[in-house]
């Protein structure tokens, strides 16, 4: 263990003394049933693969502005943090399009994979809960989930009536280290047959507090080590500046403040469901809109043209300077404009037949992100208009024997237009059949899948037409030792067709500082392996270990090639042969009671070792560690924590390693008496010792760290 370590572990201790804090994953959860993932639906103590739950309380002190910030402390998961505006979860190390993120069961239909700097189009503050996958068993949502998939359930389609005619909900929320705001509500109302919902949800933060300076140590010193070479190179010209311009050149560090990561968001939806005897249909509208700056200062050089073109000159106009000083600092500012408008249809019938049910899943969007070189200074716009429909038929159960079969339909119609658009205007169509098998025999359980996809990718600009075929299968049981302990395992083969921006990039992007070139040739990723699952919950304490192994054949990623084109430094897509492996372990007890206080325990450890045959993959996220106590009574709940990463210093060639953090988390929850309305007041104080945390899967890591310590608060309301 490191120092930060212990000095992270020793104020945990301290802290949890003084106020007994809690957090265990309760129990009960293992019973909730999760609808992601297999039509056939299970609880989360049934499912073989890793599957973890977000909801209620946890959900509430969790709640994060993005998605991956949300669900980074869900086993296996970890996320891209491009700042407080963009946050994609990784799953087991896997990002981009092996990650797919659903709302209510269909895609999120954006551009958030194509680039971490790219938001998900998806509001967490209106989730009900939030389900992950990890694991290979998501054949139901087709090979661009095979790295995990995550669902955000809001409800925006009721399929119930409410008990009482009307259920709402509403949250105030407010943080200290950006002076965020927030509001979010929701209400379904009955009408009869009909049910109607409403939400909306409105989010502001200012540039957000950091423990010291925007850029890492590590990244410092390398700074400085170039600063040197190039004195030494040109001692002359530097005596010469200095004697002329003073100290002018020099730039201030960013220190106390990360500039440009203020966020706005704004999200509103409207829906209606008619409710039968056999089923339900119903459709909504929503409209989600984000602005948000993108940290780092990425410039992109345009000045130095100027400068060459006018070193000659006296510069006697200092206005004239100042202006054009200003010019330069506002092109190094990005910003994003995301808007996307959004149409869900949702519906299921009940047959008396072998066919038990059969549901409908379909959505719509037209999503538009703007990127601002600079203030009303347009970059490059980025629009997806795609759709996506699944149909299901769910067989009626026989002898221990349920099946599902599925169709599947996407289309993806993405174009990026503007002096910095990687991606040529594409068109992706895509359909895909798919069947799930159980056979529950006593105390062992199996279950199997299969899926066919095809994927045609249309490239408009050079007419270039591809088109892959790929078949996936997964097979899986378990065995009930007894009750309390249960066996499982999976194993499975997969294969996912290259994206359009892996197969036709090729160009700038200011944001993410790259430039991308795509490979038309690249064929097939094809993945083989296994995951084994032990779980034993017996009185007052669980442990769930899952542990994987995945061989991939022509894995692609993006390599950074040590080549520079127009400035950047030129990232490739490449395919090799790669492997993943990794572990996720839980645990949690009752440790005593003190009064009306419960006292619990729990512990989240995860690692993933990801390469390939030439060396490491980039990104890839350290060994890291959750722990915590917490006590709990009828009206509060109470928590401390210690969040820590290890050092990650296998690293891909160009790549910095990355210091080991140890944060320490606060919570704490009041509950209304339960005669009341369901009222509840929750305040936490994250990184409690205002330490500097950078995460490693994040491309800004060195240049944008975690947020300083937050104190925040939130009241919140069930009618």
């Amino acid at each position: 263990m490191t120092h930060r370590f212990l000095r992270g572990a020793s104020a945990a201790a301290l802290l949890i003394s003084v106020s007994t804090a809690s957090y265990a994953q309760d129990a009960d959860l293992m019973d909730e049933i999760i609808v992601t993932g297999s039509p056939l639906i299970r609880s989360v103590d049934e499912a073989i693969t890793g599957v973890s739950v977000l909801s209620g309380e946890e959900l509430s002190e969790r709640l994060a502005g993005t998605i991956g910030e949300t669900l980074k402390s869900e086993p296996g998961v970890s996320s891209t943090f491009f700042g407080a505006g963009a946050s994609r979860p990784i799953i087991r190390g896997q990002g981009g399009d092996r990650v797919r993120v659903l709302t209510n069961g269909i895609g999120s239909i954006d551009a958030s994979s194509a680039s971490p700097d790219h938001a998900v189009a998806a509001e967490p503050a209106q989730a009900e809960r939030i389900e992950v996958l990890r694991g290979a068993s998501l054949l139901r949502y087709g090979s661009s989930g095979s790295g995990g998939i995550i669902n955000v359930i809001d409800g925006r389609i009721p399929s119930e009536l409410p008990e009482d005619g009307v259920d709402g909900a509403i949250r105030i929320g407010a943080s200290s280290v950006d002076n965020g705001r927030e509001a979010a509500g929701s209400i379904d109302f009955g009408a009869g047959n009909l049910v109607f919902h409403f939400d909306g949800t409105i989010r502001e933060t200012d540039d957000y507090r950091i423990p010291g300076f925007a850029e890492s140590a590590r990244f410092r010193a390398l700074e400085e080590e170039e600063e040197h070479h190039d004195e030494d190179e040109d001692h002359d010209d530097e005596d010469h500046d200095e004697d002329e311009h003073g100290h002018e050149d020099e730039e201030a560090e960013a220190f106390g403040r990360l500039e440009n990561s203020q966020t706005k968001s704004t999200s509103l939806t409207g829906g209606m469901s008619y409710i039968g005897e056999r089923g339900f249909i119903g459709f909504a509208l929503h409209k989600f809109d984000s602005d948000y700056g993108i940290p780092g200062g990425h410039g992109h050089g345009h000045e130095d043209e100027h400068d060459e073109d006018h070193e000659d000159e006296d510069h006697e106009d200092e206005d004239h300077d100042e202006e054009e000083h200003e010019e330069e600092e506002g092109e190094e500012n990005i910003t994003i404009g995301l808007d996307q408008t959004r149409l869900d249809v949702n519906g299921a019938l009940n047959f008396d037949g072998v066919i038990e049910t059969v549901q409908f899943f379909g959505g719509y969007a037209d999503y538009k992100h703007i990127e601002f070189e600079g203030p009303g200074e347009v970059g490059t716009v980025f629009t997806n208009e795609g759709y996506e429909a699944r149909l299901e038929a769910i067989q009626r159960e026989n002898n221990g024997w349920s099946a599902a079969y599925g169709v599947q339909i996407r289309n993806r119609d993405f174009s990026a237009v503007g002096e910095e658009a990687f991606v040529p205007p594409t068109e992706t169509k895509q359909i895909g059949l798919y069947t799930f098998q159980k056979k529950d025999m006593g105390d062992f359980h199996l279950e199997g899948a299969a899926r066919f996809e095809n994927t045609k990718q249309e490239n408009s600009v050079t007419n270039e037409d591809l088109s892959f075929d790929t078949f996936s299968v997964s097979a899986g049981g378990d065995y009930h030792v007894s009750d309390a302990i249960r066996l499982g395992g999976t194993v499975f083969r997969t294969e996912r067709a290259p994206t359009t921006e892996e197969l036709f990039s090729n160009g700038p992007h200011l944001a993410t500082e790259q430039f991308e070139l795509g490979d038309a040739s690249l064929g097939k990723e094809t993945a083989t392996g296994v995951e084994a699952a032990f779980r034993h919950r017996e009185g007052g304490h669980y442990v769930t270990v899952n542990a994987f192994y995945t061989d991939y054949s022509n894995y692609i990623y993006e390599r950074e090639t040590g080549e520079e084109e127009d400035e950047l430094p030129v990232f490739q897509f490449t395919a090799e042969d790669a492997s993943f492996k990794g572990f996720e372990v839980q645990a949690g007890m009752d440790l005593t009671t003190i009064g009306r206080f419960k006292i619990k325990a729990d512990t989240l450890a995860e690692y993933v070792r990801a390469k390939t045959d030439s060396g490491n993959l980039p990104r890839i996220p350290p060994l890291s560690v959750l722990t915590g106590i917490e006590a709990e009574s009828e009206r509060y709940t109470l928590r401390a924590e210690l969040d820590y990463a290890a050092e990650q210093n296998k690293v891909e060639s160009f790549e910095i390693p990355t210091d080991d953090y140890a944060l320490v988390n606060l919570f704490a929850t009041w509950r209304a008496p339960v005669d009341a309305q369901d009222v509840r007041l929750s305040l936490s104080v994250m990184n409690v010792l205002d330490d500097d945390a950078r995460q490693h899967t994040s491309f800004l890591k060195d240049l944008a760290p975690l947020p300083g310590r937050n104190v925040r608060f939130n009241i919140s309301s069930r009618f």
